[in-house]
């Protein structure tokens, strides 16, 4: 659950855990990627997914200084403890109760300095595994922590329902087009939701069967609980990078052979909408920091580490993106970049053709259990109070019922993967990735100088220490949403 504090888990080597970064921060976003390239312009969409990479490492380092801080609050705590308890032993029963209501309430009133001013040179490391929602609680007030949490539903609601669209539509783009002919689905092939898929039944409706089925097959798993195994997770990414490495070098292959279609425009300025919320999606990762960070063994050169992650994905969606663009005209790339393939003019082979068109069908199949669990933890979180237990229809069937609902509604309304993404990063996802981290880093720098005076340095501060960082942050992030609406709404005049 995203309040608590949980098991750190097995340790891993810093260069695992850069691989396990990688492979967290490289999924859904990056299928949708080269549509919202083609539809923006190549020049346009490489400057601002690199400068969106730096803001998003910015963010990361700032999370990764707010665990360090809460990691030395806890110990320093703990540290409290036992020196009272040492105490306790020592003295007499009746003066042990009174010096440790006393020593209680100085702790609650009196500032962590004026208790002991030495600070261990170990108090900043990151042991616990403290999530973004227990770092909320001990650095905001209660409106923030509300809002924390409030941002958080938002963003699963908008992953849930980007999942629940896509492994439909991916289904009905591969069995649709394979209904008669294999190879029906030729490069000026333009497809109507209402145009025939097998004999009475219209696209739309064979995606919303597949809904159906989806919802029924994978929302039971919403009531129970559940998680990633380790191994459904190595299948999972074996898959991933199998079905990226074919569509790029496929690609690349078409572009050498002088087969690609592509002509892409320097700028245009109308989609700089989707693609700045797509790539906000693609580099999501703040929120699992802690799971990540935390049980990587030494965290010495971690800083230096996480930057080359990001390089790495850069370049990695650059070379997807611009591969795509190239090969393929910009009209006739799909929402999810993998449907591409299905066409007997760009893959020869069938088995290729159905594994790269079905490949988000298992992966995120694989997926949507787990983020449904963790929503409806956090919608039991948000409602928690204190030594309070929730009736059994409640936790079993109210909870379970409000997170499976809204997102399966949404994707029956619509599967226009590249608007979903868009609009889940542009708003929840400015706030998962910018917003939030800006004032968690911003809250927790004031309390560790408040607790272990102004001269005390954590070890795994940010190198944007500065605060003009943390406004610069808050300026960008407002700007985005600013942005995005009066975007959206001038779209939506012109309709």
């Amino acid at each position: 659950m995203a309040g608590e504090i949980t098991e750190t888990g097995e340790l891993y080597s810093p260069y695992v855990g850069l691989v396990y970064m990688f492979n967290l921060i490289v999924g859904t976003g990056a299928l949708t990627m080269p549509k919202a390239f083609a539809t923006a312009g190549w020049l346009v969409s490489l400057i601002l997914l690199v400068f969106l990479g730096l803001m998003s490492f910015v963010t990361t380092t700032f999370v990764v200084e707010a665990m360090a801080a809460a990691n030395a609050q806890l110990r320093w705590k703990r540290m409290e403890t036992h020196k009272e308890e040492e105490d306790d032993d020592s003295s007499t029963a009746s003066d042990s109760d009174v010096l440790t209501q006393d020593s209680y309430v100085k702790a609650e009133k009196q500032p962590i300095l004026s208790v002991q001013r030495r600070v261990p040179p170990n108090l900043f490391e990151i042991t616990d595994r403290v999530e973004m929602g227990q770092m909320a609680s001990m650095f905001f007030n209660k409106v923030g922590v509300n809002l924390f949490y409030f941002c958080i539903i938002i963003y699963l609601y908008g992953d849930l329902a980007i999942y629940a669209a896509a492994v439909p539509f991916s289904l009905m783009q591969v069995t649709c087009a394979s209904g008669n002919d294999s190879c029906s689905m030729e490069a000026d092939t333009k497809h109507n939701d209402t145009d025939r898929c097998w004999g009475p039944l219209r696209r739309v409706d064979a995606y919303r069967i597949y809904l159906a089925a989806f919802t029924l097959l994978l929302g039971p798993f919403t009531f129970f609980d559940v998680q990633k195994t380790k191994y459904l997770q190595i299948l999972t990414s074996l898959m991933r990078w199998i079905a990226f490495t074919i569509m790029i070098v496929l690609a690349l292959v078409r572009i050498g052979k002088g087969q690609g279609e592509g002509h892409p425009p320097l700028a245009d300025f109308s989609g700089v909408r989707n693609l700045f919320g797509v790539c906000v999606y693609s580099f999501m990762c703040q929120h699992s920091l802690p799971s990540l960070i935390t049980p990587v063994s030494s965290k010495r050169h971690l800083t230096h580490l996480v930057f080359l992650d990001y390089v790495l994905i850069l370049a990695f969606y650059g070379l997807l993106s611009f591969t795509a663009i190239f090969c393929f005209r910009g009209d006739s790339l799909m929402d999810m970049y993998t449907l591409n393939f299905a066409r007997c003019d760009v893959v020869g082979l069938a088995a290729i053709r159905f594994f790269l068109g079905l490949f988000p069908v298992f992966t995120i199949s694989t997926n949507f259990p787990i983020i449904a669990v963790t929503l409806r933890n956090n919608w039991k979180t948000l409602f928690h109070r204190e030594g309070g237990t929730y009736p059994w229809v409640v936790d079993r069937v109210v909870f379970p019922t409000i997170t499976l609902v809204p997102p399966v509604l949404v994707a029956f309304c619509t599967h226009d993967l590249e608007s979903l993404v868009g609009i889940t990063g542009a708003y929840a996802g400015t706030g998962i990735q910018y917003v939030i981290p800006a004032f968690l880093v911003y809250l927790c720098r004031k309390d560790t100088q408040l607790a272990f005076g102004y001269g005390t340095v954590n070890k795994h501060r940010s190198p944007f220490r500065h605060t003009f960082w943390v406004g610069f942050v808050l300026l960008w992030a407002f700007s985005c949403f600013i942005f995005v609406t009066a975007n959206i709404v001038l779209s939506e005049t012109k309709l």
